[in-house]
């Protein structure tokens, strides 16, 4: 009978799961976005670290049960050695996205200086690959190998834009768009204001990471806290603990699981910058229309 109570709290955890992340719901933007092929993101292929944590979340979730018996406990324990630091470390995402906004902002200075001696849009592209910021070298690199192929520049810079997939980085690849298919004029004081504001939204992001730093610190707070007062009944007060043996216990267990889980998934969903959807398509049927309006929203 123990053995179903553990089955049963293994299946209710897992539609746990299921509900969370269809609480979360579909993002925003995703109208706003390109239609290209679906790419399901699978951790086990771009983090190589991956493995060790999902084995080490694993076995401290086996021993977990193990010592205390509650198969929910060893659940939630799995969870939280796998998720807690993700969720309560650095947020490499903010940083990455902090990175290749300033790399915009620079491939656009560099773009505005190489035009002002003048040379053409073409050879200030592929002048500039070999130097442009470290965050979106591989982008620009792959956009000059596509101009030097004497493909078209309106197609190769619309498929830039979905490489970088960046709302500002759409705004300068909108002006060069301009400048390529429209004879846009003063294009070199256009990219000096885009670099402007790329550098603005970079000071922004780093008054925001500051504020979300401060919510981190209250979150290791009560984990750090939560985490010390469980293990110190666990070891000391076990019998304090043993209704949660019992099956109605680790349905109990389950639901407060459930309630952290859900404060901390709310807690990185306030956290997180929602950015402007895009407005730029890789494919033909993008015109100036939205491009020049884009434009004209620039701050002088």
């Amino acid at each position: 009978m123990t053995g179903l109570f553990g089955l049963l709290g293994l299946g209710v955890g897992a539609g746990l799961l299921l509900i969370v992340y269809g609480w979360r719901g579909p993002d925003d933007d995703a109208a706003d976005r390109p239609r290209r092929r679906l790419v399901v993101p699978r951790p086990w292929r771009s983090n190589p670290r991956f493995g060790r944590w999902a084995a080490a979340a694993a076995a401290c979730g086996i021993v977990a049960g193990a010592v205390t018996g509650w198969v929910v406990g060893g659940l939630l324990i799995t969870m939280g050695v796998y998720g807690l630091p993700r969720m309560l470390g650095p947020d490499r995402e903010q940083a990455r996205q902090i990175a290749r906004t300033q790399g915009i902002a620079v491939w656009a200075e560099q773009l505005r200086d190489t035009l002002a001696a003048a040379a053409g849009l073409e050879q200030a592209i592929v002048a500039t690959a070999p130097a442009a910021p470290a965050a979106i070298r591989d982008e620009i690199a792959l956009l000059a190998a596509r101009v030097e192929r004497r493909e078209r520049l309106g197609p190769a810079l619309r498929a830039l834009a979905d490489d970088l997939d960046d709302p500002l980085a759409d705004l300068v690849i909108g002006a060069l768009i301009l400048a390529s298919e429209h004879q846009a004029r003063q294009l070199s004081g256009l990219l000096g204001q885009l670099a402007a504001t790329a550098r603005a939204q970079v000071d922004m992001l780093g008054r925001i990471e500051v504020g979300r730093a401060r919510t981190r610190t209250t979150m290791r707070v009560v984990v750090v806290t939560s985490l010390v007062f469980a293990g110190g009944l666990v070891i000391f007060n076990r019998a304090f603990l043993a209704p949660y043996s019992t099956a109605t216990g680790q349905m109990v267990l389950l639901a407060v699981g459930a309630i952290f889980v859900a404060g901390f998934v709310w807690l990185k969903r306030m956290s997180k910058v929602e950015n402007p959807g895009r407005f730029l398509r890789g494919d033909e049927t993008a015109t100036a229309e939205p491009v020049s309006a884009a434009m004209g929203r620039i701050p002088g």
